[in-house]
């Protein structure tokens, strides 16, 4: 996982002991010995995750992170704030100043470089999708900017999976006047309770004796009801390698016992604010673009929103310096489907060919009917050859399985051609990436069709 990550404290021996630990994991790294100096360095510099001290001259860590919560071109970077200060209070003050963790030095190396790569990995995500709202907003859609920053007062939804009914009363308790809970103490029951209804908030207390809870964790991320529900897991102290699993899981924070109660309800907000901005996004972009940028037949995005969407990734992948590579496919021999079938036949291999290629390429990677029995996959972050990887996968699923035509019950045997190209030094446009896709797709389909073709320029 590449990013950049500014290191913030005005002590020299600690800013290289952590410089050390980022650099070994291939992090990009960035230093500052002030709060001036990070919200500089933040202002002019793409930033994607910041470790804050507290105790530094001039203004202190909690300031930074506020006046970085509050600023528009900052609020989305992720803080944890690592220091020496270790009272309750502390962490709730820094939770509430916008905090996404607190850890207290010396800080265990694999727990630091675990919460790291989870708070990246939710950090993408929330990034695809507030730039696909950038896309829309070049595109005239302006109420798509008036989504809010997710902040607020309502009473938030949240199942509580507790293997003791005395935690679960306290617990209830302590979130009463945020929350409304839902207690469980079957996990297996609060998987399909999570799945049928609108929760904001899972917490999984870690105190059952005969069930591993990072197990309904698992579960919850492996179901599409559940994968983007934020989990917070509260462990023993001292349970580093279970907190290490969990935010591998995909957990999204953790708490330790004994329970702060303020501490409990400064992090329960914190996820179910993000929680909402994410869904308010999500719903924004889906209703303000969805009918001028979807093929009404496949469902996926069309080629106005890719031409508009492309140069986005594309500047980003050049001021980042991160791979972009571009995947074109086009179905061998379509015209004899749709002169053998007619056009709802041809139309149903579409749409089902549109199936097969959205469950195949992976969440942050964008699909789109080109036009015709043409269809484009771009991937952000995706080297030439992790691309070629995910076409064939796709090649393959395509020709493994026929297509069923539901008006006849014949099924097809179909077969797709495939051309990449990833951005390198002598690409500089979209329009030229674009360019040496669609000859690599042109050399796979004079080549034999059914094959992956990746351009050599």
């Amino acid at each position: 996982m590449t990013a950049r990550i500014l290191v913030v404290d005005d002590i020299p021996a600690n800013v290289k002991l952590l410089e050390a630990r980022l650099l070994a994991e291939y992090f990009d790294v960035l230093t500052a010995a002030d709060g001036h100096e990070a919200l500089a360095i933040c202002d002019r510099n793409q930033v994607d995750l910041i470790l804050l001290d507290i105790m530094m001259p001039g203004i202190d860590g909690f300031e930074v992170c506020e006046r970085l919560k509050a600023n528009p071109k900052t609020n989305h970077i992720p803080v944890v704030m690592v220091t020496a200060l270790d009272q309750p209070a502390d962490r709730v003050r820094g939770l509430k100043a916008g905090a996404d963790d607190f850890l207290t030095k010396p800080v265990n190396d694999l727990q630091l470089i675990s919460r790291v790569k989870s708070l990246l990995r939710l950090k993408t995500l929330s990034d695809e999708l507030r730039v696909r709202a950038e896309t829309a907003h070049t595109m005239g859609m302006d109420e798509l900017m008036r989504i809010g920053d997710g902040r607020t007062e309502e009473v938030g939804q949240v199942l509580l999976v507790d293997g003791r009914a005395n935690s679960q009363e306290r617990i209830i308790k302590t979130l009463k006047p945020v929350a409304d809970v839902v207690a469980l103490s079957d996990p297996q029951a609060a998987l399909f309770e999570a799945a049928e209804n609108a929760f904001e908030l899972v917490i999984v207390n870690a105190n059952f004796d005969d069930y591993d809870p990072l197990r309904l964790c698992s579960q919850f991320r492996s179901l599409e009801r559940t994968r983007f529900l934020p989990i917070l897991i509260i462990t023993e102290q001292g349970a580093d390698d279970m907190v290490i699993r969990a935010l591998d899981l995909g957990v999204n924070d953790y708490i330790v016992r004994p329970v702060d109660p303020n501490e409990l309800v400064a992090r329960s907000l914190t996820q179910l604010r993000r929680k909402r901005y994410n869904d308010r996004l999500r719903a924004s972009v889906k209703q303000t673009i969805e009918l001028a940028v979807t093929d009404p037949l496949t469902g996926l995005n069309n080629r106005r929103y890719l031409d508009n969407h492309l140069n986005v990734l594309f500047n980003r992948s050049m001021a980042r310096g991160r791979p972009l590579s571009v995947l074109i496919t086009d179905i061998d021999r379509f015209k004899q489907v749709n002169d053998t079938y007619g056009h709802d036949g041809g139309d149903q291999v579409l749409k089902e060919f549109a199936t097969r290629v959205r469950s195949t390429v992976r969440g942050a990677d964008l699909a789109c009917r080109y036009g015709g029995e043409e269809f484009v996959v771009v991937m952000p972050d995706t080297s030439p050859e992790v691309a070629a990887a995910v076409a064939e996968r796709l090649r393959a699923a395509i020709e493994s399985t026929p297509f069923l035509l539901k008006s006849s019950g014949e099924t097809l045997n179909i077969t797709a051609s495939f051309g990449i190209s990833s951005r390198i030094s002598s690409v500089i446009t979209p329009d030229q990436l674009m360019k040496q896709a669609d000859l690599a797709l042109y050399q796979a389909k004079n080549t034999g069709r059914n094959r992956v073709v990746a351009s050599a320029a």
